[in-house]
């Protein structure tokens, strides 16, 4: 239900504002470039307003009321809150520092590498990367824009596709004989599980469409960090689905395998994220452009795969 009771004057409520910080109507005055008298007015228009007192007033000084002190708390969030809005829609705070905050997985298998072309390419912007997992509201913040796995879908933020991504079964080569049977020797390697949102749910669904009920795949490691795991499969410790684009570099080299022609669309794909007037910032522009042209290379790759691997079949969830 929605109260038809009008807020008190904003002017007022800032005149209280500055009073409330100072204890004080006279540097509350010349804060605002007005007279003392003109604050005390707009303070006794709003205590009329709200039909309570909020400031105690003794002779030489002034003391919130209980009333003053709770109202006082709100006031302050909410001009906070405007100027940190106002702020973000009409200037860049931080012209020469981009702050980025990645998925880890992301920043440490494909971005670090590559940021030394950005810097050169823009040598005025220090670079401050953050990986996290945790999506940040901007809100008391100096973040400027997040890269994240997901549905593109964040409330009071706008998201731009950095690319899609695709689930595969990889492992490394010592570990399958390509001239036997595959399925037949998938059932003797551990299995490395990715509890990923996008992953953990792949292993049931890929058993139902290889046909394989009577042999239960073994999985005895759960990892929440892509990073690690690769590691562990690069030490020969078992086999995975992974998120092509975190791999795709190590199976061009050999150095991973994808032991059946299959793939999974993920329900996640990588965005670019921020509030909307973070995207007109000079370095938020720059940045985007970069790593647009950047992650072609992942897609390009994606499809030379399929185009050398004819046989590539569509695990449809």
């Amino acid at each position: 239900m929605s109260s038809n009771r009008l807020l008190p004057p904003l002017k007022s409520l800032q005149a209280f504002r500055y009073a409330a910080q100072s204890l004080s109507f006279k540097q509350a005055a010349e804060h605002l470039f007005v007279t003392q008298a003109a604050v005390s007015q707009q303070i006794k228009t709003l205590e009329q307003s709200l039909g309570v007192e909020l400031f105690e007033r003794h002779t030489r000084q002034v003391v919130l009321t209980s009333e003053g002190q709770y109202l006082f708390e709100y006031v302050e969030k909410a001009f906070a809150l405007l100027e940190d809005g106002v702020k973000g829609v009409t200037e860049d705070p931080n012209p020469n520092t981009l702050v980025i905050s990645s998925v880890p997985s992301f920043s440490s298998r494909w971005l670090v590498s590559r940021l030394g072309r950005f810097q050169a390419l823009e040598p005025n912007i220090n670079l401050r990367l953050s990986p996290s997992i945790g999506l940040s509201t901007f809100i008391d913040s100096d973040l400027d824009v997040c890269i994240r796995l997901g549905r593109g879908q964040y409330t009071g933020l706008q998201s731009q596709l950095l690319f899609k991504e695709y689930l595969v079964l990889v492992c490394h080569p010592s570990l399958i004989n390509m001239n036997e049977s595959v399925k037949e020797q998938l059932m003797n390697i551990p299995i490395i599980t990715d509890t990923g949102p996008d992953v953990q749910h792949v292993w049931p669904v890929l058993q139902r469409f290889l046909d394989l009920y009577d042999m239960p795949m073994k999985s005895h490691l759960h990892v929440a960090d892509s990073t690690s795991l690769v590691e562990a499969l690069l030490s020969q410790q078992g086999l995975a689905m992974m998120r092509y684009g975190l791999v795709y570099e190590l199976i061009e080299k050999g150095q991973l395998i994808c032991p059946l022609p299959i793939y999974m669309k993920s329900q996640y794909d990588f965005y670019l994220v921020a509030p909307s007037p973070h995207f007109k910032y000079q370095k938020v522009k720059a940045f985007k452009q970069w790593i647009e042209r950047e992650v072609k290379e992942v897609d390009s790759s994606w499809q030379a795969y399929l185009k050398n691997n004819p046989e590539m079949e569509e695990v449809i969830v």
